[in-house]
């Protein structure tokens, strides 16, 4: 015997919000309720779904606002690194994801987690590089990086 259930949140496997589905009494009562991840399907519980998809509506339509405000402090990005090397071309280490957020951080002010910046390939040698910043809610910036030898002249 199922029950008649209104997803109020995605849950995997199972559905999307706003969609009814039939589950066993129990996965409701033990899981879904208590998780406030469904509700039974009735007319309040519709009412309510409409409630928080206008509020999720309006969250997402300003966490995109501030992404795009990030995204135009981002714009034509271009780190420059200076690492030291063993032979002029390859790095002692590598340049990691947390210099190259703090060079941006330093260079523009934006504070950014580790998993937003996304490279490619390992920087381990001395050249240029293409990086990409995903700020959420579609929208992504790149970012140019070219690490130097710390000992050569600058040009």
């Amino acid at each position: 015997m199922a029950i008649e259930v209104m997803l109020m949140d995605s849950v995997k496997k199972l559905g999307k919000a706003g969609e009814i589905v039939k589950v066993a009494p129990g996965y409701a009562r033990n899981f879904l309720f208590p998780q406030g991840l469904a509700a039974l399907a009735t007319e309040a519980a519709k009412r309510r779904l409409k409630k928080l998809e206008a509020e999720r509506a309006a969250r997402a339509a300003e966490l995109k606002k501030e992404a795009l405000e990030v995204a135009r402090k981002l714009d034509k990005l271009e780190l420059t690194v200076s690492a030291a090397t063993v032979d002029g071309k390859k790095l002692y280490g590598a340049v990691s994801v947390t210099d190259l957020l703090a060079a941006i951080e330093a260079q523009r002010g934006v504070k950014l987690d580790r998993g937003q910046f996304s490279i490619g390939e390992s920087l381990r040698e001395v050249g240029e590089y293409e990086a990409k910043i995903d700020l959420g809610q579609g929208v992504a910036a790149k970012c140019k990086i070219t690490i130097l030898d710390e000992a050569a002249p600058a040009v």
